[in-house]
């Protein structure tokens, strides 16, 4: 394995609040030196110009979605782990409505074992963490075999959509406090949420858009957090969305409740504001909020009420994607765009840390899936990105890695692009 130099680069490591210019020398994978100069240099080690440039951990998405198995013609798990590296993303939860779904021990085993032998992926691979599901088919209905899943490697448990059933929740959380393992849980109460493709307001009305209320989210959130307070089983709650539920989850924590909670790239970026060209890229589930929800949900992760931000990567084929707003599956594809677009709007354009943003996209991610986050510490084996946040780029089928084009940011330019992934 090669080794490298990275001189005068800008070390960002949340773990260790680093944020210094320094050179770091990578040997065999590893971490081998940090400091103002390192002249003390093995031979054969290509050299990589780091000024103006940031070296930070390998970023973690907490949930995304796989076309492989069951759609390939949506994404393969080798356009998937690709577009994972282009990212810098170099651990990635996998949600398990795949077909068959990540139900069974096996499929598990067929995740975990990506890229891990000579036969697997000839490509430099992200680690695959696998969600086991909770019910069978994700049907919200029978339990999986929980300890089998936990035992092949699933990462946590979740069904990747609202749970309806309370009883079953409550369950759930009592069978799975001995197993130690995330439990994610998307709290909808579907029944109210109805057909609506936007957050209910005056720009749905306006738009002639079916609406789902707030409450949709916010009663499940409330029926869930008092079932969490009963059995005390920690939860990670996913996919929030409305200013209402960040009061919930902050009022939750300061009572000491076991949980901690995401929202998604894209629900920080746009709200019903945005709708009014109908763009079916904008159409998400959870539907993307008020401007005053938007508003909330960037405030709370500066403040720690959410503690992480979620790609929810979504590969539809073009026919998919390409209908009418409200007829559109709801998602859309970032595993290559978040980071780039996020470092601009939210430290160029406004008061963010870099720092803060990594710890949202990395560290934390990596502590709400129960895992030891990366960090950029001598004799620590490298999983690290180098990320230039001035290179310019434009989004294209041919520069993009995932079979999936479904984003608002096709053919425009953006700013940022990683350079260089170890992992």
């Amino acid at each position: 394995m090669p080794s490298h130099l990275i001189q005068q680069v800008r070390v960002l490591d949340p773990i260790s609040a680093a944020d210094h210019v320094a050179d770091v020398l990578i040997v065999d994978g590893w971490i081998r030196a940090i400091a103002p100069q390192i002249t003390d240099i093995p031979s054969q080690t290509e050299i990589l110009p780091g000024q103006g440039k940031i070296l930070g951990p390998g970023l973690v998405d907490l949930y995304s979605h796989s076309g492989e198995p069951g759609f390939e013609s949506r994404e393969t798990l080798t356009s998937l782990t690709q577009a994972a590296i282009a990212g810098g993303f170099t651990r990635l939860g996998v949600l398990p409505n795949t077909a068959p779904p990540i139900d069974d021990p096996a499929i598990v085993a067929q995740f975990t074992r990506y890229g891990q032998s000579s036969t697997g992926a000839p490509h430099l691979t992200p680690q695959l963490c696998p969600w086991g599901a909770l019910t069978l088919g994700t049907q919200g209905e029978q339990l999986t075999e929980l300890n089998d899943l936990a035992a092949a490697g699933a990462v946590g448990f979740t069904d990747g959509k609202p749970l309806q059933n309370p009883l079953l929740v409550r369950r759930l959380l009592e069978y799975l406090q001995p197993l130690a393992k995330p439990i994610a849980l998307w709290p909808c109460d579907l029944s109210l949420a109805g057909d609506g493709v936007a957050r209910e307001g005056n720009h749905a009305l306006q738009l002639g858009l079916p609406s789902a209320p707030a409450m949709a989210e916010t009663s499940a959130l409330a029926s869930l957090l008092e079932c969490i307070a009963e059995i005390n089983t920690p939860v990670h709650i996913m996919r929030v969305s409305t200013a209402r539920s960040v009061e919930l989850i902050q009022q939750a924590k300061a009572n000491g409740l076991p949980i901690t909670a995401s929202t998604t790239w894209m629900h920080l970026l746009f709200s019903t504001a945005n709708l009014h060209g109908y763009d079916p890229n904008l159409r998400l589930d959870p539907p993307l909020g008020e401007p005053t929800d938007q508003k909330a949900l960037v405030e709370a992760l500066k403040t720690g009420i959410l503690d992480a931000i979620a790609l929810d990567h979504s590969p539809y084929t073009y026919e998919e994607k390409t209908v009418a707003f409200s007829q559109a599956p709801p998602g859309v594809i970032g595993l290559e765009l978040a980071l780039p677009i996020l470092w601009r709007t939210l430290v160029d354009l406004s008061d963010w840390p870099p720092l803060q943003l990594w710890q949202c996209l990395s560290t934390q991610a990596a502590q709400c899936l129960g895992q030891s986050p990366p960090s950029i510490q001598a004799d620590n084996r490298a999983e690290l990105i180098l990320f230039d946040p001035q290179a310019s780029w434009t989004v294209e089928p041919k520069t993009l890695k995932s079979l999936a084009r479904n984003t608002p940011w096709l053919g425009k330019q953006i700013q940022g692009q990683v350079l260089r992934v170890w992992c």
